[in-house]
């Protein structure tokens, strides 16, 4: 099959979760003898192949609002001329151009992700904009795509819609060296990791603050940043104290993976983005992983997990951590176990299932509507216009 994926940033993957998707299905793909096609935005990537995969590079609006519709229109457009069987469209803000896909009889399922208009970088409009796109993508989709049950459940009890539940997988990291740690001064199983963009949503402010406000040794190490977020860094930033070391972006996969491997805890604020990388990353390295209590990070972590919900509850975490290092090994150890459920392998295979049912059966008939079940509709308003 000739198979376009678009809608992300590209790859090689230096962002996200879609990305991440993309790279490690895509090439999976084209090891089983299929045509992958990675739309990717400016130079953000280089070359015109990674992997086997071919790749598109197309500009993208430097702003906030139109920086993934402006990139996505042009690609649309790009893969509407070219041989396409099935094309993967990542992110329900995207819908717009989805009617284009159906013009030109591309069969195509959308990756819905995360409740994304919950996001706090989107104002009143960017959230009743990202509503109606979640509509639009349900009604005009020939599969839906959720990576956490909680994703598809939203969908289900919203519009009445079912979905693809495909999670991502979770790389198992073993026998990572802890030679580069001497670099940053840190000592394995000495220090707590934070790995985020800083976004109000990834309580990054609020784990600063916790882990401050705490009595914990150990230094607490916060890699990621954030383009659009000056505020809210500045915020980071004035919580932090001297055991605090913020890195910054770190891009370096090597790096990255040692830091994980052989941190003491690893801390997640996400709330609302499903399944994250990130997460997956983090146990298939065996850290004992203190996140925030909601159910996408709960449906990962299960009983190997520790949860919190404020900076209070953050600074009990690392007090306990560190006062019982024998538990929170065997957290690890637990949190490496559930890993193993998350497997790159199997996630491609459903990808390719389902990417030859839709190139192979009829259109979908009797799509949903679009419109919210009537039990939601008042929520649906106050939302909107919080």
């Amino acid at each position: 099959m000739h198979i376009a994926m678009v809608g992300t940033r590209g790859v090689p993957a230096r962002y996200g979760g879609f990305e991440t998707c993309v790279e490690e299905v895509g090439r999976r793909l084209v090891e089983r003898g299929h045509r992958v096609r990675v739309y990717c935005r400016g130079a953000e990537s280089a070359g015109e192949s990674y992997l086997g995969m071919e790749l598109v590079h197309l500009p993208a609006m430097k702003k906030k609002s139109l920086e993934t519709l402006s990139h996505t229109g042009l690609s649309v457009g790009h893969l509407c001329g070219r041989p396409t069987d099935v094309a993967l469209v990542f992110n329900a803000a995207n819908a717009p151009f989805l009617p284009l896909l159906r013009a030109r009889r591309i069969p195509f399922a959308t990756h819905v992700d995360g409740l994304e208009w919950k996001r706090a970088k989107w104002g009143g409009n960017g959230r009743r904009y990202y509503r109606a796109a979640e509509a639009l993508a349900v009604r005009w989709s020939d599969a839906l795509i959720a990576d956490a049950r909680g994703i598809a459940d939203y969908y289900a009890e919203e519009f009445s819609a079912g979905s693809e539940l495909i999670a991502y997988g979770a790389p198992l990291l073993s026998e990572v060296s802890d030679q580069r740690l001497a670099q940053l001064d840190l000592p394995a199983r000495g220090y707590h990791l934070l790995v985020a963009r800083f976004e109000p949503e990834n309580h990054v402010a609020e784990i600063v603050e916790g882990y401050t406000a705490s009595k914990a040794k150990a230094p607490l190490v916060v890699v990621g940043s954030a383009p659009y977020a000056g505020d809210y860094t500045a915020r980071i930033k004035a919580a932090a104290d001297d055991r605090v070391r913020l890195l910054g972006g770190v891009w370096d996969q090597g790096l990255l993976d040692e830091l994980y491997a052989n941190c003491l805890t690893y801390l997640h604020g996400h709330s609302v983005g499903g399944t994250n990388p990130s997460l997956l990353r983090a146990i298939g390295a065996g850290a004992a992983t203190i996140a925030f209590d909601v159910s996408f990070n709960r449906e990962v972590l299960g009983e190997s997990g520790e949860f919190f919900t404020d900076p209070a509850s953050v600074a009990c975490a690392v007090e306990a951590a560190e006062q019982d290092l024998e538990q929170t090994a065997a957290r690890g150890a637990a949190a490496r176990e559930r890993a193993a459920r998350y497997d790159w392998d199997e996630v491609a295979q459903r990808y390719e299932v389902l990417c030859q049912r839709l190139a192979e059966g009829p259109r979908r008939a009797g799509r949903p509507s679009g419109r919210r079940q009537p039990s939601n509709k008042i929520g649906a308003v106050r939302e909107g216009e919080s």
